[in-house]
């Protein structure tokens, strides 16, 4: 029998930085049988890099709860999404999906992801400081999917409100409030949509795309696809904004390097990825068969967390891991997943985090930190803190 290791016993200090007890946890083998903090029941976390990646592809390990008679909270309040579904259900939403989400859609939302930035940075610039999460993080990546989606201004405090105590609750119940909430409201803006016809927004082609066959999708996929688009849409490059400045800003010799060549922009974005991503696990996998993973027996129905956060840190893979180094080849970093469910808005995130970067670099010569972080978010889902002073 596995030996369980209680992460909840390593106290607040694991929420901050998890790095130390991962590193601890690799050293004694890619793979363990653990208890998260405030959770009840078991489960595997992957710890390795190369483990990591198998598991990710493994076809072995179910998203679909359904399979081993689970049934989550999103999918009861909200319904079906991409990230809750195996082939052939999830080749078939994927498939439908990439009909509206194409490439072409997202880089021609550059130029209005340029002056989004620009009149945020406008507004913020003149005061000198500012907390970088309200003042730029969060909302340019939660305007740009709100635009694409066609949700409407007016509701965007609420939605962001919302979507943040999804994915980390604050409290007994708060979780279940929020699903409950946002279910409603997604249910209410498809209808919306509906009656209006068509308006160019990608919400809008959703409900009229129609495969080859005919195919379309129905009304619980509906809402669990605005879901998915709108929460994974912005959350995570909130983080990756926020967790990219604030590793250029603890570490001035790769802040200088960058300043003195704008070229490694790109490389700098995928070290921040790798080094601080925004997604410290990925959700539940769960055994559809018995199986092993780096020697250790997995029961049918059991729960496989993959630790991206971890392997991304693992030494096997990159050397000296800890260090944030925007020269790297970060190559095969996991901080988009892998496989069948490698995120679909890998390209607009990357697209958000460069803009954004790039333009607060230059416009802000002087940034520099202006206090401690804000508190890291509860849970092992989301990396990120909720706040960032910066001046400059």
């Amino acid at each position: 029998m596995a030996e369980v290791i209680d992460l909840g016993e390593f106290g607040d200090g694991f929420r901050v930085d998890p790095h130390p007890v991962y590193a601890r946890l690799r050293e004694r083998g890619p793979v363990h049988r653990v208890l998260l903090p405030g959770w009840q029941s078991e489960v595997w976390l992957v710890v390795g890099h190369e483990e990591a990646r198998a598991a990710l592809a493994d076809q072995r390990l179910a998203k679909d709860g359904a399979k081993i008679g689970l049934k989550s909270l999103e999918e009861e309040m909200i319904g079906k999404n991409l990230l809750a579904t195996d082939p052939p259900q999830h080749t078939r939403l994927r498939g439908l999906i990439a009909r509206a989400f194409t490439m072409r859609r997202v880089e021609g939302l550059r130029p209005r992801i340029q002056q989004i930035t620009d009149e945020l940075l406008d507004a913020v610039l003149p005061r000198g400081h500012a907390d970088l999460v309200e003042s730029l993080a969060y909302p340019l990546p939660l305007t740009v999917i709100c635009e694409l989606l066609g949700v409407p201004e007016m509701d965007r405090v609420e939605f962001r409100r919302m979507s943040t105590e999804a994915i980390a609750p604050t409290g007994p119940g708060s979780e279940v409030a929020a699903f409950t909430g946002l279910g409603a409201y997604f249910t209410d803006l498809i209808e919306d949509k509906r009656c209006a016809g068509p308006t160019g927004d990608l919400l809008s082609d959703l409900i009229r795309t129609t495969a080859e066959d005919g195919d379309r999708l129905s009304p619980d996929e509906l809402r669990g696809m605005a879901f998915i688009l709108l929460i994974a849409g912005h959350e995570t490059t909130v983080n990756l904004i926020t967790s990219g400045v604030h590793a250029l800003l603890t570490h001035p010799d790769q802040l200088a390097a960058l300043r003195a060549d704008m070229t490694l922009l790109d490389g700098a974005v995928e070290e921040m990825l790798r080094h601080e991503g925004p997604v410290e696990t990925a959700t539940f996998r769960y055994a559809a068969e018995p199986l092993e993973i780096a020697g250790s027996h997995i029961e049918k129905g059991e729960a496989v967390m993959v630790g991206l956060t971890a392997a991304n840190r693992d030494a096997a893979r990159y050397a000296a891991p800890d260090t944030f180094d925007i020269r790297r080849d970060t190559r095969g970093h996991l901080a988009f997943g892998h496989g069948l469910h490698y995120c679909l808005g890998a390209p607009l995130a990357r697209l958000e985090a460069r803009t954004a970067l790039r333009s607060l670099l230059e416009r802000a010569p002087g940034l520099a930190l202006d206090g401690p972080p804000g508190e890291w978010m509860p849970g092992v889902l989301i990396r990120g803190m909720r706040s960032l002073p910066v001046r400059w």
